[in-house]
């Protein structure tokens, strides 16, 4: 794998924010990437959390839930004051991000987007995983240094 540095891993560096990053080889006919990671590095599925990308009554909202759980569009949208929400256009989600689906981090996005990390995160544990911003790169960090880095709201939004 060419190298891990990413701009969710650049700008936690800057930052000096303790993380780890951990890397495997990415199946291409993974059904599901965060439980691909799961399964690669041998996490606790509880600890791995997804970033999906939704659009809240016509502007783009990142929401974060576990990889084993759903993003429940009616919570995100409620989260963020919004009436209606539905999955992101796969194009837009990308362009917004800087990011391809399936590596999409909850950090270092091309435009500043809200984010919404559901609760179940300051329950995990000391630290939690997301991507690192690429297929097969996963960041551990605390889960209140993803909080403070992205200043999201902390909502139950996993269905």
């Amino acid at each position: 794998m060419a190298g891990k540095q990413t701009p969710a891993t650049t700008l936690l560096t800057k930052r000096g924010i303790s993380h780890t990053v951990h890397t495997y080889q990415h199946d291409p006919k993974a059904d599901s990437y965060g439980l691909e990671a799961v399964d690669a590095l041998g996490l606790d599925p509880s600890r791995v959390f997804k970033t999906l990308v939704a659009d809240v009554d016509g502007k783009l909202t990142v929401g974060v839930v576990p990889v084993t759980g759903q993003l429940n569009l009616k919570a995100l949208a409620a989260a963020v004051g919004g009436k209606r929400a539905t999955m992101a256009d796969p194009a837009a989600a990308q362009r917004a991000t800087g990011y391809v689906l399936g590596g999409i981090s909850p950090l270092g996005h091309r435009s500043r987007l809200p984010v919404v990390i559901d609760v179940s995160a300051t329950d995990a544990g000391a630290t939690i995983y997301c991507s690192a911003g690429r297929r097969g790169l996963e960041v551990e960090l605390a889960p209140e240094d993803l909080i403070a880095l992205t200043s999201a709201t902390i909502a139950p939004i996993a269905g």
